[in-house]
């Protein structure tokens, strides 16, 4: 989705016995009531990428307005919906939805969601090279924020464990966190929006790494682990 003029809609049947899928599509925002309704996980990768000599904020002051629209039709018709965030930059556009749901007197901080699975899928995929391992079979949790050197990859909780050096863990903490032309960030977000899915089903143990409201430090938002349930964290 590019910008806030195209919006997808799926819902999930049965149809004998197998999982049954209808997409449907929503152009504009004089449709994007019609795409919200009703929606139990509303995830938003709209705005535009950030191309070759684009500041972050040139970034933020193109993504911050439709963030905002987005964020003014979820709060008017599906206020209990999970938010995926996934617009950069995802350090600025959390909180700017997080005022806009305050404003509309629905914010629950439970059910606000920086998506950086594309911090943790880079981790596993850089770290699983170093071990000769598959990148499934690696868990690095990572923490901190969703941009450069606030990315903090937790080398010292690896899993399987391994402890590395001080020569590895300096490059594999930069190019975690330089690392975002290396692995493709559509597979991240389908992921994390799985996980959410799982949560909302009940299933129990659905842990991952969100940029959520947080009281870990005097930051007011914290990438940190998660477990995810059927009302957001």
């Amino acid at each position: 989705m590019e910008g806030s003029s195209s919006l997808r809609r799926a819902n999930c049947g049965a149809k004998g016995g197998s999982p049954g899928f209808k997409v449907r599509g929503f152009m504009g925002q004089q449709q994007l009531e019609d795409a919200l309704t009703g929606m139990g996980l509303v995830i938003i990768p709209a705005g535009v990428p950030r191309f070759p000599g684009m500041t972050r904020d040139d970034l933020f002051n193109i993504n911050a307005g439709i963030v905002k629209t987005l964020c003014e039709g979820i709060a008017k018709c599906c206020p209990k919906a999970i938010i995926n965030l996934i617009s950069n930059p995802v350090n600025s556009t959390v909180p700017i939805a997080a005022e806009v749901f305050k404003k509309a007197g629905t914010y629950d901080p439970k059910r606000l969601l920086g998506v950086t699975m594309l911090d943790v899928v880079r981790a596993n995929t850089f770290v699983a090279e170093v071990l000769g391992l598959d990148p499934r079979e690696v868990d690095v949790p990572v923490v901190g924020g969703h941009a450069g050197v606030t990315i903090l990859p937790l080398l010292s909780q690896v899993k399987p464990l391994f402890s590395f050096n001080k020569e590895e863990t300096e490059h594999l903490t930069s190019r975690i966190q330089n690392g975002g032309t290396e692995v493709v960030e559509a597979y991240a977000a389908v992921k994390f929006a799985d996980a959410c899915l799982q949560g909302l089903r009940g299933d129990a143990g659905i842990i991952q790494c969100a940029f959520v409201s947080s009281q870990v430090t005097e930051l007011p938002f914290v990438a940190s682990r998660v477990r995810l349930g059927r009302n957001g964290v």
